[in-house]
């Protein structure tokens, strides 16, 4: 039997006109898109199909929006491959959709989820606009020289490694004006390029430890069960059932390095062939080609 990974994208796949779609063609994601409101308070549908993607780009509201049509995707991929789902055997999710992919596994329910993701937004952001920082892709250098030039760079700041993505795309986090030495000193190293990314703050970093403290009590409330089918996690890229571990995982997560390159070798090696990547773009695709061509990444119906 194929055995088969789900996974779930994180902040950075929204746009404008996102569920629109499937909840017009699916009864369950449209659902969801109302059970969503009742929680947030506002009209999620009405914001990710029509924006104004200001809005739809804030933190606060991209984790809920994206969390949500996450799930309605899921709702689609259920209909129209449900073989995916029985052949399913463990579930990822990036930074974000590492929420969406529990509540696939059932260690937390819906609504749980998404007032965990609510909360994680608006912590997030407040900790960005605390202190002015950013995150940049820079692709074509190896991990090690990149660290080199963080500490190089940081100049007393904040500055390091928050995402390793694939081999030669690797993201760094730290104060705006450490952000921009780093920039050019990785494109004056071999670089091939340098990517500021469209995100408030430096997430994964030190920076967000006031965001992790807040967030770590809406955890400890929150009801997690077992999870039936391992998550692997951002932090250490290891699979995970136990609900006692996802309080202390999901805290570190906001102040600790992304593993996913790992994670995702982590599938493969457990014999993972097929994937579908859940929600809204074709990030984890490409990422996933870079690492390991030869399996197999499908999107999923309606997105």
């Amino acid at each position: 039997m194929t055995k088969v990974a789900l996974l779930f994208p994180g902040q950075g796949a929204q746009y404008v006109g996102m569920g629109k779609a499937l909840a017009e063609k699916y009864v369950p994601a449209a659902a969801l898109f109302t059970r969503a409101s009742e929680v947030l308070g506002y009209d999620l549908l009405a914001l990710c199909a029509t924006g104004p993607a200001e809005r739809l780009d804030s933190t606060a509201y991209s984790q809920p929006a994206l969390f949500v049509v996450s799930l309605a995707s899921l709702e689609a991929l259920r209909v129209e491959r449900p073989d995916a789902l029985e052949q399913c055997v463990a579930a990822a999710g990036l930074s974000l959709g590492e929420y969406t992919a529990l509540v696939f596994a059932g260690a937390l329910d819906f609504e749980d989820g998404l007032r965990l993701v609510q909360e994680r937004g608006a912590a997030m952001q407040a900790a960005a606009d605390a202190v002015p920082s950013g995150m940049v892709s820079v692709l074509g250098l190896e991990q090690q020289r990149l660290a080199q030039l963080c500490a190089e760079e940081a100049q007393g700041e904040v500055l390091q490694i928050a995402n390793l993505l694939c081999p030669g795309n690797v993201v760094v986090a730290g104060t705006k004006a450490a952000c921009r030495r780093l920039a050019r000193r990785a494109e004056e190293s071999g670089g091939v390029k340098t990517v500021p990314l469209a995100v408030a703050g430096a997430f994964h970093t030190p920076l967000m430890e006031p965001a992790a403290a807040r967030l770590r009590a809406a955890l400890a409330a929150a009801a997690f069960r077992d999870a039936r089918l391992p998550v692997v996690s951002n932090v250490d890229a290891q699979p995970h059932t136990a609900a006692h571990e996802f309080v202390d995982l999901l805290a570190r997560q906001l102040t600790s390095m992304v593993r996913w390159e790992d994670s995702m070798r982590w599938l493969v090696r457990e014999g993972c062939t097929q994937f579908f990547e859940v929600g809204p773009g074709r990030v984890l695709r490409g990422l996933l080609r870079r690492i390991d061509r030869g399996v197999r990444c499908d999107g999923t119906p309606g997105e």
